[in-house]
């Protein structure tokens, strides 16, 4: 009866919103306000979250979702897909698909839907399966709608609302409601709230008539500018375990008891080894390395997402016995480890990616995508990724840096954030002999030295075959035709982390001629060649993420039957944005040296300043071409 009920509101406001006799509007494309097409490869008619809670293990979803899609790339706006797995039960799922005009051309039941694992092939067991459907138009615009209600045991995930999903997307009319037929408490935050959505008392929000949103160049990332209204049940279930969320404190102290005790146990042959190692180490950072090391040494990571939710880490000694394990038991285990030899350590959920993403710290709710550990130390946190086999010890840059992390401790959670790399962190430094002939050609030796951010950047080559590194190098500097690379050699400090590159290669005709004369560019090895497009009317405010220095020094040699005929000396820019630099020096009758030094500083700036900083950068692409002109001495 309650689902009866449910199906009936979710009609009653489909009829209200179109009209009683305009509803079926909803299935033909003509009908889509003009306004809403613009910048739109899709557009979402209508869209309905229905949200029942029942108990802290009973939660149904019922989803309603009509979108008219113009043309492939507004396809994956239909998100025709359900997860599930034990505690989730599929109880309807259907599809119809209209013409243009709104006739049905096609109707998929749930027996018809693709079934497959929801994880990759990296991943060595998971009891997570998904539920799609992937429709291959023969003709654009067409309408697709999509139903389903989905019953959860589990109650930690309650679905979000991001009634604008993507760029692109039109939203004619979008809602979401919450129907609490239980005594818990429930937590909302919405933000931002500057889209016209209505909400009410009654846990019911809704937005309407919404054009898509056109992509710009250093936007920041969709989810800070689009509205999203995080839930959370105060007291929840996750696949049989329950648990309280009043703050991060609360679900800090349910993940420490619930999740990890009792899985730190270790083989008495391992924690012999692991004191033996550290024996006569008095620093605790020292005796950390070693365990990272032995770690490293020992380990692999493959993804196992079974357990509560995915989110309780296997024992640390079955870690040890297999020699692998997903985030969360590798992160266990060298805390495990670590506890060995007297170095606390915590449990640590983030959002892993090269995008920085963090965890809302004035919000609890069940997120993050992966799990680090974090060392205390008095001056700072040193926070380790175990599932690699190659990063530096307390190097974080490019995955888990610059971002608000969730520490695990046993009085309860806390919200702290991982290191920034400033510009000064994450330096490229590149040095150059150059020795230039009468024809234009030259060979030279390169070096190049990377740290924080760019050391990210440039790692992982030196595991490459020699024709894959001949390959990057030459993509690296694809501005120098006809590069030939001779020689590679490359070490990666990982104790100061620092990347080490050195190349010999050589060139034919990279200056051009004029009559006697040659014209080169000196900066050969480091230069920025795309300027930002270039908006008559900029809508977004924009974002640089990470913030860089490279230093550039060239010494230039050229035969002593050419002289200088034509040389600046340099330019200076300093802006908010960042800084630049060059300068060209005489240092001998046919020896040049050319320094440069470019810093971009991270920061959000509005889409007023956005003018200002494409001339910045477009004062460095045009400095950065530079010419000398050397003519032949009589």
């Amino acid at each position: 009866m309650r689902s009866i009920k449910i199906f009936q509101f979710v009609a009653l406001i489909f009829i209200c919103f179109f009209g009683s006799s305009q509803s079926e509007d909803a299935y033909i494309a003509l009908t889509v306000p003009v306004e809403l097409k613009i910048n739109a490869n899709a557009v979402v008619r209508y869209d309905s979250q229905v949200i029942e809670i029942n108990d802290f293990n009973d939660m149904v979803v019922f989803t309603k979702r009509i979108v008219t899609v113009y043309n492939k790339y507004g396809d994956k706006h239909i998100n025709a897909v359900e997860f599930y797995d034990e505690n989730t039960n599929i109880k309807d799922l259907e599809i119809k698909i209209y013409n243009k005009l709104g006739n049905q051309i096609k109707r998929i039941k749930k027996n018809e839907f693709s079934d497959q694992s929801a994880v990759s092939g990296g991943t060595l067991y998971s009891d997570s399966r998904v539920k799609f459907y992937e429709y291959k138009p023969i003709d654009y615009p067409y309408t697709i709608e999509f139903v389903s209600e989905v019953k959860y045991r589990s109650t930690a995930f309650v679905p979000q609302w991001r009634p604008i999903s993507g760029y692109y997307l039109g939203v004619q009319y979008s809602e979401y409601k919450i129907i609490n037929n239980s005594d818990i408490e429930i937590r909302k935050k919405l933000s931002p709230r500057h889209f016209n959505i209505e909400e009410n008392t009654e846990d019911y929000y809704q937005i309407k008539n919404t054009p898509g949103i056109k992509y710009e160049t250093f936007s920041p990332s969709l989810s800070e500018i689009t509205p999203l209204l995080k839930v959370a049940l105060t007291s929840f279930n996750m696949e049989g375990v329950p648990g309280i969320n009043n703050n991060w404190q609360d679900f800090g102290k349910w993940m420490h008891d619930k999740l990890l005790v009792g899985t730190d146990d270790l083989p008495q042959d391992v924690i012999d080894e692991v004191k033996a190692l550290t024996n006569g180490v008095d620093d605790k950072i020292e005796r950390a390395k070693i365990v990272y090391n032995y770690l490293q040494d020992k380990t692999r990571y493959i993804s196992v997402q079974i357990g509560i939710g995915g989110w309780k880490p296997i024992a640390a000694e079955e870690v040890d016995r297999l020699g692998y394990g997903d985030c969360k038991g590798l992160s266990n285990y060298t805390k495990a480890l670590l506890e060995v030899v007297d170095v606390p350590s915590y449990y640590t959920v983030v959002y892993g990616s090269d995008d920085i993403k963090s965890l809302d710290s004035s919000f609890s709710v069940t997120e993050g995508n992966h799990v680090i550990l974090c060392i205390p130390t008095e001056d700072e946190n040193i926070f380790l990724e175990c599932t690699s086999q190659s990063n530096p010890f307390g190097f974080t840059a490019g995955f888990t840096d610059d971002r608000a992390v969730l520490l695990v401790k046993p009085d309860g959670g806390e919200i702290v954030h991982t290191k920034t790399y400033n510009a000064d962190d994450s330096v490229q430094n590149t040095y150059a002999t150059v020795d230039l002939d009468e024809t234009g050609s030259f060979s030279a030796d390169v070096s190049i030295s990377t740290t924080g951010y760019q050391y990210h950047l440039h790692e992982g080559i030196q595991n490459e075959t020699t024709r894959d590194q001949q390959m990057y190098y030459k993509d690296y500097w694809s501005h120098i035709n006809n590069l030939s690379i001779e020689a590679i050699d490359i070490e990666n400090d990982k104790d100061a982390i620092v990347f080490n590159e050195k190349v010999k290669l050589s060139t034919e005709n990279y200056a051009s001629k004029s009559g006697p004369r040659l014209i080169l560019q000196p900066n050969i090895f480091n230069r920025v060649t795309k300027i930002p497009q270039r908006y008559s009317d900029r809508q977004l405010d924009f974002k640089i993420d990470r913030s860089f220095k490279d230093t550039d020094e060239f010494i230039i040699t050229f035969p002593s039957s050419l002289k200088i005929e034509a040389m600046g000396e340099g330019e200076t820019l300093n802006t908010e944005f960042g800084s630049y630099m060059y300068k060209l020096e005489k240092i001998e009758d046919n020896k040049i040296k050319y320094t440069r030094t470019y810093v971009l500083n991270k920061g959000n700036y509005t889409k007023s300043d956005y003018k200002v900083f494409r001339d910045f950068m477009k004062s460095i692409v045009k400095y950065d071409k530079t010419k000398i002109v050397l003519v032949k001495s009589n």
